[in-house]
This record gives structure tokens, C-alpha cells and sequence, in this order.
């Protein structure tokens, strides 16, 4: 391999050293054990393993499948690295690729499937284990590819035994298999069941709630694929236990793998959707560091208080896209009114409130948007008509701008900038609740409140080294209070809006 460079050990250096939340690590400190638990039935006599625990283990099918599972899931997701590692030992040279190795699709199940369908509880749960242990991972990768590796081998275990249960084994063979379908939906029932449940624990303890980030809505978006890879594997391990063996059930593999690879097109159709955004918000995040997380804190609860309205989860992504980037357009204003520390002229004024226009203009032509383009060009408007820039009032303004004004309102109110300290939580609720009605939606601040109630509230904070110069308290009555401190240290009226 080439000798990496200083610049870049340092940088991998930087990425290994980071941890997941203590909380996390312990619950992978739970995880990791009951997982090594079910592996270790392997070790008891196959009488003891009778019944639902499964019969006599049949190693090179455990190994095949294993070794397959890897291979097709590492395709699946654009990842060669298993044949590319074989390739370079076997040639004792490079073999070159396109592009670094990053998961770009779903996972490839129908083989674990066919396992779950074919071994026994603990054996099933093994072929899971080359796959994860090899695959991608983020920082700190030892931990990662343990947890994935635990999860999912709980997953297929909690399947291969329900399956064992409701006798799957033995109608699999023969005329019998209309009798395994049955068995084997159980089956792929209880690997989502436990896979979502696993994996919805970890992101609540190491990730902010994203768009649509309840375990319901995880559950749902892995039933179809599951549904697919499970038929997949049912008849893979029907084709393998029949006259024709492991050879016929390879060749069922291949449509599947077509399957896989459409699956992983709209996975990474979103996954570019999502960095397109990304990269919007850190430009704006540049030109003006004020609002540094603003914009992720605006989106996240916009979405919040969508979830308290009902609202259907294909138009909660896009809401999420919209405030998220409800401030782009101040990529379109002079840097030097954003970082101003004095007040603005009327004329300087206008200028930045044009932001939501200029917003709407970098945005219009990227389809995916969709509502969100509405958004992002009326997030200034009041309930009352006095807003801008359409000066529109009541229902004539698009619900995903009204969602977002309270939503903007409450992180600017909350968020402790250089300029102003930030409010209380309860304060901040009580300054939207007086202006609902005149500036805000009420339906909306009695959604945001429901959502704080249920769900609690972080808002920002100053950075850990504090910030230059005293930070004044500022008196309620306006969402985002316009003021900045100036060197001395003295608070001054700015005018600007957010």
C-alpha cells in the first residue's frame, strides 16, 4: 500500500479517537454479551440443542453462507473490499479502485435469510459475523463493527428461532413448503422487530432525532426490503435443500442482486440529497457564525412539531430539508451586514431581508425540494400580513413556512449567541404563546409546546472557551432580539433580523 502522509495519519489518527456518548458503551456493553450468549450454544451437544435451538450444524454450509453473505453484501452496498483483499493477496499486488470504500445502499440479506431458514438459531446468527466485522464503519471501528456485529446476530438468532419454533425446519422439505411461509413471514417479522429495536436504541443515544426518527418509521422503511431479501431467501434455502442443490440456489441470487441494487439507487439518491443540503447549510454557517447549528436545531423541530400535527412522514423529510435551509439565502447578502456589530440602515435593512427571496432563488430548480422551496421563501411571514417578503397573512401562508417561523423563533430565543444570552426554555414558550395569533400560528406554538413537553429541548450553547466579552441579558418581546456586543463589551440596537 502507499505510505500514507503525514497530514492524512494524523487525520486517521483524529477519526479513531473519537467515542461514542458513555451511555452508548454501556448499552454495547449489554448487546456484546447477550450476543456471545446465543453464539455460545454452539458449544453444547447437539442433543441439548434439540428442539428450537436447533439439531447437528452442517460447518461448510455455515461457512458458504457466511462467506457469501459477506461477498453479496459487500457488492450490495458498493463496497468490493472482500474480493479486492483476496484479489491482492492472491497477486500480491494493488488492485485499484475507483473510489474509496463508503456504504452507499441497504445491507444484502437473502442469504443470511436462507441461513436463518436453514441452520440452527446459533449457527444463523454466525454467518451474520464476516460481513459486519469486515464492512464499513465509522470511528471508533473496533466498537462499530462489534456493535453491528452483535446486532445483528441477535436479529437472525431471534429469527432462525422463531422459525425453529413453528416447525419452519421440517416443512421446508418436500411437498410441505407451502406450510413454511408462513413460519418464514415470522421469521422475517421478529429480524425487523429486533434489528429496528437494536439499532433505534443506538441512534437515540448517539444521534440527534433526525426527520423522521421513531422506531415505527425505521420499522416501516426496512418491512418492504425485508419482505423482498426474506422471499429471496426462502427460495434460496428451498433450492438448496431440493434435488438441485447449492448451484441453483446460487443462481436465484442474481436476480436478487438486481433487486439490491435498485434498493441501494434510492438509498443513494438520498444519501446525495442529504450532503447537497449539508454543504448549502456549512457555506451559510461560514458567511455568517452566529448561526452555527442553527439551521440543523430549526429543522429538527420543525419536524418535531409535524410529528405533533399528524403530518404524513413523506412531507416530513422535505420539511426537514426546508429548515434546515430556511437561511440560505443569506449566501446572497454581503457578509458585512450579517457580521455587523452596529445598527443597519433602513436601506441595509431591506437588503438582508431580501434573504428569503434570494433563498427561494438558489433552490428553485432542485427538484427534490418540492414544498420545501414554499418554505424557505415565507418563513418571515407574520400570521398578521406585516411580515415579509409577500406580506402574506392567515392560510394564504404555506404551512411549512408557518412551521418553521416558530420553529426558527424558539431556537433564536433559546440560543445563546456572542451578542445575547439566550432565554429559558419556559420563557421562550411563554413569548411565542403571546404572539400567537399576531406574528405566529397558535396551532403551531401549541404543537412546538406539546413536542418540548414530550420530547425536552437543548439549546445552543456559548462555545467551551466562552465568548469575548460580557454577554447581555436582553428583554423578551420579539423572536429574535437584533443585538450585538462591540468590542468594549457595550449592547447596542442592530436591527437586523435573523
Amino acid at each position: 500500500m502507499p505510505r500514507a502522509t503525514s497530514n492524512g495519519q494524523a487525520g486517521e489518527s483524529r477519526r479513531e479517537r473519537v467515542t461514542l456518548p458513555g451511555a452508548a458503551v454501556r448499552y454495547v456493553a449489554v448487546v456484546l454479551p447477550a450476543a456471545a450468549a446465543c453464539l455460545l450454544t454452539l458449544a453444547l451437544p447437539s442433543t441439548a440443542r434439540a428442539g428450537w435451538l436447533g439439531g447437528p450444524v452442517d460447518w461448510p454450509r455455515v461457512a458458504l453462507l457466511a462467506f457469501l453473505h459477506a461477498c453479496w453484501d459487500a457488492l450490495a452496498q458498493g463496497l468490493p473490499t472482500p474480493c479486492l483483499r483476496l484479489g491482492r493477496r492472491l497477486l500480491r499486488r494493488e488492485v485499484p479502485t475507483a473510489e474509496p470504500a463508503r456504504p452507499t445502499g441497504p445491507a444484502f440479506f437473502p442469504v443470511l435469510f436462507a441461513g436463518v431458514l436453514m441452520l440452527p438459531p446459533a449457527a444463523a446468527a454466525l454467518v451474520a459475523l464476516p460481513a459486519a466485522l469486515s464492512g464499513h464503519a465509522t470511528a471508533p471501528r473496533t466498537l462499530r463493527r462489534a456493535w453491528n456485529a452483535a446486532q445483528l446476530a441477535l436479529a437472525a438468532f431471534a429469527a432462525a428461532a422463531l422459525f425453529g419454533l413453528l416447525d419452519g425446519p421440517r416443512l421446508l422439505l418436500g411437498s410441505r413448503f407451502p406450510g413454511a411461509i408462513l413460519p418464514a413471514l415470522a421469521a422475517v417479522a421478529a429480524f425487523c422487530l429486533v434489528n429496528s429495536a437494536l439499532v433505534g436504541g443506538m441512534r437515540r443515544l448517539t444521534e440527534p432525532p433526525g426527520p423522521v426518527d421513531t422506531w415505527y418509521a425505521r420499522l416501516r422503511a426496512a418491512a418492504l426490503p425485508a419482505l423482498v431479501h426474506g422471499a429471496g431467501g426462502l427460495m434460496v434455502a428451498v433450492l438448496w435443500q431440493g434435488p438441485y442443490g447449492a448451484f441453483a440456489a446460487l443462481l436465484a441470487l442474481l436476480p436478487l442482486s438486481i433487486s439490491a441494487w435498485v434498493f441501494a439507487q434510492g438509498h443513494r439518491e438520498r444519501t446525495a440529497h442529504q450532503a447537497a443540503v449539508q454543504a448549502l447549510v456549512q457555506a451559510v454557517e461560514i458567511k455568517d457564525a452566529y448561526t452555527r447549528g442553527h439551521s440543523e436545531r430549526v429543522g429538527r423541530a420543525a419536524v418535531l412539531i409535524a410529528q405533533q400535527l399528524g403530518m404524513a412522514e413523506e412531507r416530513l423529510r422535505s420539511l426537514h430539508f426546508a429548515g434546515t435551509l430556511h437561511d440560505v439565502g443569506k449566501l446572497g447578502v454581503a457578509t458585512e451586514l450579517l457580521r455587523r456589530n452596529g445598527p443597519l440602515t433602513e436601506a441595509e435593512r431591506r437588503a438582508v431581508e431580501v434573504h428569503p427571496v434570494f433563498g427561494h432563488e438558489l433552490v428553485r430548480d432542485i427538484a427534490f425540494l418540492g414544498e420545501a422551496r414554499a418554505g424557505i421563501l415565507h418563513h418571515h411571514e407574520r400570521l398578521d400580513g406585516r411580515g415579509y417578503p409577500g406580506g402574506l397573512a392567515g392560510d394564504r401562508i404555506p404551512e411549512f413556512a408557518r412551521i418553521i417561523s416558530v420553529a426558527d423563533a424558539f431556537d433564536s430565543m433559546t440560543s445563546t449567541r456572542s451578542y445575547r444570552r439566550g432565554r429559558p426554555v419556559d420563557e421562550a414558550v411563554t413569548e411565542l404563546q403571546r404572539c400567537a395569533g399576531s406574528q405566529f400560528d397558535p396551532r403551531m406554538v401549541h404543537a412546538l409546546v406539546a413536542a418540548v413537553e414530550e420530547h425536552g429541548w437543548v439549546p445552543a450553547l456559548p462555545p467551551p472557551g466562552g465568548w469575548a466579552g460580557e454577554v447581555p441579558d436582553i428583554p423578551l418581546g420579539v423572536p429574535e432580539p437584533s443585538r450585538r456586543v462591540q468590542p468594549q463589551g457595550r449592547a447596542v440596537s442592530s436591527g437586523g433580523p435573523t
